[in-house]
């Protein structure tokens, strides 16, 4: 794997709880964005940790942006006290990167969950990504995200407005064109820890869905699966109720 960065952390519930998790964010988002999950899993008893990842909010920049190098950031990160990790929890660019942290050392983490992973991204929705980004960069007022996403808390709005702030353009940029292809199947076939993919609804925006989510699930009997109905690709913020409950029911 490449050389990792150090990555900042923030956290949520008390940092001597029993269960600590880790929390990844997707491409051009941040770990202050996570904050939905990282107050649930507070509240249930569980000590959250979320990170930036390289080129994003507070973390350093690099050169290489490929899932290998994310990944390799997160294989480097441990909970304070040390030992594995409870259990890591991904979106989309973070479900991609912990997977293939996860299949590269078993002992990193005892549980996977995977929040709309991309876990195969080309074609359309390759450039489904590359034009939100785009989007993103080019006109960040709140009254633009809004309107493209009425339901999404007042917190959401202001952390995603922040998140493309602190997020370096040519690292998101970059993130698309290093990863040629994106795909990390191979990955998703080797992970030996219990994974659980909570995906958004086909009928909403997903990115996995169809042939690829039939060709993970079938290759792995350690990965199963269920969608928050009604959700975008982000299911934390779209339906965060739906999403927070199978998550909860995925770790019980």
């Amino acid at each position: 794997m490449p050389a990792p960065v150090q990555l900042p952390r923030l956290s949520w519930g008390n940092p001597d709880a029993q269960h600590t998790a880790l929390l990844v964010h997707g491409l051009g988002s941040s770990g202050a964005l996570m904050w939905r999950l990282g107050d649930a899993l507070a509240n249930a008893g569980w000590h959250a940790v979320a990170i930036d990842l390289r080129g994003h909010g507070d973390a350093p920049r690099a050169l290489d942006y490929t899932v290998g190098a994310y990944a390799a950031d997160l294989a480097a990160l441990s909970p304070t006290r040390g030992g594995a990790w409870d259990a890591v929890i991904g979106h989309s660019l973070g479900g991609a990167a912990s997977t293939v942290a996860a299949a590269s050392d078993p002992r990193w983490t005892r549980r996977l969950v995977l929040i709309d992973p991309a876990i195969l991204v080309d074609g359309k929705d390759a450039s489904i990504v590359r034009r939100s980004q785009e989007r993103a960069f080019a006109d960040n007022r709140i009254e633009v995200v809004q309107e493209e996403h009425p339901h999404w808390h007042p917190q959401d709005l202001e952390l995603k407005i922040d998140a493309v702030v602190r997020a370096s353009r040519w690292a998101v940029e970059q993130t698309s064109a290093q990863n040629q292809p994106w795909d990390v199947r191979a990955d998703a076939a080797r992970l030996a820890a219990p994974t659980h993919i909570i995906g958004a609804d086909p009928a909403v925006y997903s990115l996995f869905t169809g042939e690829t989510a039939q060709t993970v699930l079938a290759s792995n009997e350690n990965i199963s699966m269920s969608i928050v109905s009604g959700a975008g690709h982000s299911p934390h913020r779209d339906k965060p109720d739906d999403m927070i409950r199978q998550l909860l029911e995925a770790l019980a």
